[in-house]
């Protein structure tokens, strides 16, 4: 009889914990996230794509980068991720074409990380071309190859690109993240009691968007 009890208590806190975790789970719009005003196609096909926009100036995505390199090492293989640099201002362009002259030059693994710790750890100035061109000759990168492809009609075409996609999605700031071309949501949207960032909650609302986009998919 006694075990019979004890069974019964063990099912209705295991009962009660899935219902609190659940709860906790919710997510609630306005808060923890913005439905996107106007939706907006994805590149991704099948799969759920979630875009981050950033800007190499921006510390508040230099401080994401080492939560998100964790969350890239274990996102759902139906999820497709890309960057892109936000555009606010003239004076975001440089660092915009250098992320994209990064990116076509497949030097993402060696540069993308390395911009970030020049610019905030380092204090490096990478404000206009010269210096972009400079810095990465330093860093063993053919010069030249760089300038001609920093400087070519690719480069400009996503520069452009990315200028369109900041006003389309209505991005109030970096970083933030763009789910399926339907939800934003940002770390600063889950911050603790001490006004500290939760990296911990913020990729699980992102985790969680991805389920609904997963299930919108699935719907059609």
């Amino acid at each position: 009889m006694r075990l019979t009890a004890l069974f019964r208590y063990a099912l209705i806190v295991a009962g009660l914990s899935l219902f609190f975790t659940a709860h906790a789970a919710q997510l609630t719009a306005g808060k923890d996230y913005a439905p996107v005003r106007v939706p907006q196609p994805t590149e991704s096909g099948s799969k759920v794509e979630v875009m981050e926009f950033f800007w190499y100036g921006c510390p508040h995505c230099y401080n994401l980068q080492p939560a998100l390199e964790a969350w890239l090492k274990r996102k759902p293989a139906d999820v497709e991720f890309r960057r892109i640099p936000a555009v606010f201002q003239d004076s975001w362009v440089p660092l915009t074409r250098a992320y994209y002259t990064i990116e076509a030059m497949g030097l993402v693994d060696k540069l993308h990380q390395e911009v970030f710790t020049a610019l905030h750890k380092q204090r490096v100035r990478l404000q206009d071309a010269n210096a972009i061109f400079d810095w990465v000759a330093s860093k063993g990168v053919d010069r030249k190859k760089f300038a001609d492809t920093y400087n070519s009609f690719g480069i400009n075409g996503r520069t452009q690109r990315s200028i369109e996609l900041t006003r389309k999605f209505d991005i109030p700031g970096t970083p933030a993240l763009i789910i399926d071309g339907k939800y934003l949501t940002a770390p600063s949207m889950t911050l603790k009691a001490d006004r500290t960032i939760d990296y911990d909650r913020f990729f699980q609302v992102v985790d969680d968007l991805i389920a609904e986009a997963r299930k919108s998919k699935g719907s059609k």
